[in-house]
């Protein structure tokens, strides 16, 4: 009881997930509300007024992030907030950070000696633009939750930040890179080769299994992904994919079966992939790590001295060569599993607007022809005719057609303009006059 002999009302939002029925619903509250009676009973409540921020990302993690973001998203925000963000507010109660305190936190974040890791002084854009969707996914739920009256997120303006703008290989590097990759080890050829003709992620090649490859129908199975730390996640948009591939690329997939069965055995009791058969893995049946096949890569470029672009950007030069040899922008968006086309006419408008302009360039040979400016010399002065310019004619032929209105040519140079398929034409008839020199083009 509160010193004025009011009862102190203790309450907590409890999210239903799934679908009950009614009996089962009701069984469900009941449960929780006995959960609420002990929690508050043993003093373990805190009433959302005197709950601090670090109490409630605490909840954030139990309740939302645990379930609700991918095992590589939650691992960076956490990262996030355990760095930067519960050092500042932590401390805070949640219901008192206002809408300046994280407005003066941004600005602080944008200033010089704001970086940690000793790789400069100042947060890239991209990094503030980072933590502000991790506050704001945090305030969201506590407001959400009704935790707090109003949502102070909404008064801070989203940071701007550059996107990494993606390159690609066009046809010559990418047969270029095919034919060096046949100097690299097997297993190394092949992953590249996947990133490049199946457009695949890195994480999702390093959960491939060979129960996911299907030799009959030359297609592969793209089911899992492997995140940070190597936890095995499902895809990015939570897809289970059959990707066709190319019967050349599936069969030296074969081929390289039985050299992981040989390794595999060679390695017996050392062997450490337990019923998991990863297809890339680092030797002992373990899956790599996803930086893994990035530094690979880079350290590839450089040996054969070619241009260098990101790891990702493979899938997107598939996409490309794709798009450029005809295929539209649905099928490339299925093949690359996008949840929305739009990310992918986004991601390859420089090639969509080169695809425009060949396409507008299919209607060049309906075009009237360009104008033509040719000169005559005339030696004498002569009234002329002209006529429709229907072709080679006399000057008997074109006076019967009506045509004429006669046109006086002094003694001179004559510059005319003409469409050119008319020049000769116009030509034909000052001959039969006779009364130019030379016609210069």
């Amino acid at each position: 009881m509160a010193p004025d002999n009011k009862r102190i009302k203790r309450y907590k939002t409890i999210k239903v997930k799934g679908k009950f029925t009614p009996k089962k619903l009701k069984e469900y509250l009941e449960e929780e509300l006995l959960k609420f009676k002990i929690e508050v009973e043993s003093g373990e409540y805190i009433a959302p007024e005197k709950m601090s921020f670090e109490a409630f990302v605490e909840e954030w993690r139990k309740r939302y992030a645990e379930d609700e973001l991918k095992a590589k998203t939650r691992k960076g925000y956490e990262n996030e907030l355990n760095s930067r963000i519960i050092p500042v507010f932590g401390h805070k109660q949640l219901i008192d950070i206002k809408t300046k305190h994280l407005v003066d936190f941004f600005s602080d974040l944008k200033k010089p000696g704001s970086r940690k890791d000793g790789k400069g002084d100042t947060l890239s854009p991209s990094t503030v633009l980072y933590i502000y969707k991790v506050m704001k996914c945090v305030f969201d739920r506590a407001f959400e939750w009704k935790m707090i009256p109003s949502n102070p997120m909404l008064g801070v303006k989203r940071p701007i930040a550059e996107k990494n703008k993606a390159s690609f290989y066009n046809d010559q590097e990418a047969e270029l890179l095919i034919q060096t990759l046949y100097k690299e080890p097997i297993k190394w050829r092949l992953y590249f080769l996947g990133c490049l003709i199946g457009g695949f992620r890195r994480g999702e090649l390093l959960a491939l299994q060979w129960s996911d490859a299907n030799f009959e129908e030359n297609t592969i199975n793209i089911n899992k992904n492997i995140a940070v730390s190597k936890i095995v996640d499902t895809t990015k948009n939570d897809s289970e994919d059959e990707i066709d591939m190319p019967e050349w690329y599936m069969q030296e997939l074969k081929n390289y079966r039985p050299i992981w069965e040989e390794e595999r055995e060679d390695r017996g009791d050392t062997w450490r992939g337990g019923t998991d058969e990863y297809i890339f893995h680092k030797g002992f049946g373990e899956s790599y790590y996803p930086g893994t096949p990035s530094n690979v890569w880079v350290n590839f470029l450089k040996k054969h001295g070619l241009r260098h672009i990101r790891l990702h950007d493979l899938r997107h030069t598939s996409g490309s060569l794709l798009f450029e040899a005809g295929e539209d922008i649905k099928s490339i968006q299925e093949r690359l599993r996008h949840s929305d086309s739009r990310i992918t006419a986004n991601i390859y408008v420089h090639v969509t607007k080169k695809k425009k302009k060949q396409t507008a360039h299919q209607f060049d040979r309906f075009a009237p022809s360009s104008p033509f400016l040719i000169f005559f010399r005339f030696t004498t002065s002569k009234t002329l005719y002209k006529s429709s310019l229907s072709g080679d004619q006399t000057k008997k032929e074109t006076r019967q057609r009506g045509g004429f209105k006669g046109i006086y040519i002094k003694k001179g140079v004559l510059p005319i303009i003409l469409q050119r398929e008319h020049v000769d034409c116009v030509t034909g008839i000052f001959q039969l006059c006779n009364k130019f020199e030379s016609a210069n083009v």
